[in-house]
């Protein structure tokens, strides 16, 4: 299967399968448990608790979306990509690591080092991305970017059986060790796995594509990025495209991020959720290498209102809830497009950019990704208080996902 990919091409697609270990030991299932337990084992309340892991996630969002655009222009820069890349890269690992050698009690100090984490993930993410456009053509960017996603869904899912396993069998007492050890074991795992699976990355992706130096590259930056911002207007395909994924990136990644608080709400145990969680991850693998196939037959844009329409269905869906059966069903419903949408969104964006401007646009990119989660979860929130329904919460979302693919309808085909 690989065979049929270069060297390089291989080795981007691998750091999604290394990355992704992240996303749900630390980013969705064992560290929020984790720190939950911790911080209400030092007398924080359940609700304080979950606010300052919000806060925390909200600041670390900010700096990354502030940050983006400028050391995206500054990385344009001959030579600078990898180094960028690489400080974030180390960032994100070494904190992974350093979460499992924190008291359990310094709940605070985890969020801190939760905060240099993640801040060190979305970075090194934003060259990662940027660096689609020096590995491959833009004819094969739509498959080799689904690749990446379905390789990352597979590659998260060894980590987290590992992880998940230390965990039970410390919880059943069948292994001498406690949960809270067991759980710095996770992240050690995920540390380890993330750094091990990069190597490719650092040994075989190189900047083809930049801008040659200059004295002041830093003020110059700034310069360009002005410039960039008062011209984004004129390219109207990249505009359009920023605005109508500022609206369907932000349902999908709604969906993703409150799933497992509704599924609560639906009185569906957590055993049951970390099941659905891994199957999810497992379908939703070849899905994503699915539409990348699929979108060289019928073009990456028409394979975006697939993803986009089975996700208005989802939203319809959920509102008729009421059993773990239809939980499963809206699972497997999201599986078939979760990876997809997000793979297809970054590689169409790669092409409608500049190349020698990857990393300043992929800034950008970061910018309408990390924004748009905030007013998904208000409208589920606000619209859930209102009618006192989670499942009313759930459905206004269909609005996003309308805004979204009506504004896509008038972006442009890019030119191959």
């Amino acid at each position: 299967m690989m065979k049929r990919f270069t060297k390089e091409e291989n080795s981007w697609i691998f750091y999604d399968w290394a990355s992704s270990a992240y996303s749900i030991i630390i980013s969705t299932a064992v560290f929020p448990i984790y720190y939950k337990a911790a911080a209400m084992n030092a007398g924080v309340s359940a609700a304080n608790s979950t606010a300052y892991l919000g806060y925390t996630i909200s600041i670390a969002t900010f700096i990354l979306a502030m940050l983006g655009p400028i050391l995206g222009t500054i990385a344009d820069y001959q030579g600078y990509k990898k180094r960028f890349f690489s400080f974030f890269f180390t960032l994100g690992m070494g904190f992974t690591a350093l979460l499992a050698f924190i008291p359990s009690e310094q709940w605070l100090l985890l969020l801190v080092c939760y905060t240099l984490a993640a801040i060190g993930f979305s970075g090194s993410n934003i060259f990662y991305d940027a660096f689609l456009v020096d590995v491959t053509t833009e004819e094969r960017m739509n498959r080799i970017s689904a690749r990446g996603f379905g390789l990352g869904y597979i590659g998260s899912t060894i980590p987290f059986i590992i992880s998940i396993a230390i965990i039970v069998l410390a919880q059943s007492e069948l292994i001498p060790l406690s949960t809270t050890v067991a759980s710095k074991i996770a992240f050690i795992i995920t540390a380890v796995w993330w750094g091990l699976f990069a190597i490719p990355l650092f040994k075989n992706v190189h900047q083809r594509y930049y801008i040659e130096r200059e004295p002041n590259p830093v003020f110059n930056s700034f310069k360009r990025l002005s410039q960039t911002l008062k011209e984004v207007r004129k390219h109207r395909a990249l505009f359009l495209f920023l605005l109508a994924y500022f609206f369907y990136i932000d349902g999908v990644g709604t969906i993703i991020t409150m799933s497992t608080a509704y599924g609560t709400d639906l009185g569906i145990s957590s055993t049951s959720l970390l099941i659905i969680l891994f199957v999810t991850q497992v379908v939703a693998a070849p899905f994503a290498i699915l539409y990348g196939r699929l979108s060289e037959r019928f073009t990456g844009k028409k394979m975006l209102y697939v993803g986009i329409i089975i996700y208005m269905g989802v939203c319809i869906y959920a509102y008729f809830l009421d059993s773990t059966m239809d939980f499963w069903i809206l699972a497997m419903l999201v599986a078939t497009s979760q990876g997809g949408i997000q793979a297809l969104s970054r590689s169409y964006y790669a092409k409608l950019i500049p190349k020698e401007k990857a990393n300043e646009f992929f800034g950008f990119y970061n910018i309408f990704g990390k924004f748009a989660s905030i007013m998904g979860p208000l409208l589920v929130g606000v619209t859930a208080q209102v009618t006192g329904n989670s499942s009313s919460g759930v459905f206004s979302l269909v609005i996003l996902f309308i805004i979204g693919i009506l504004i896509l309808i008038k972006v442009p085909e890019p030119k191959v």
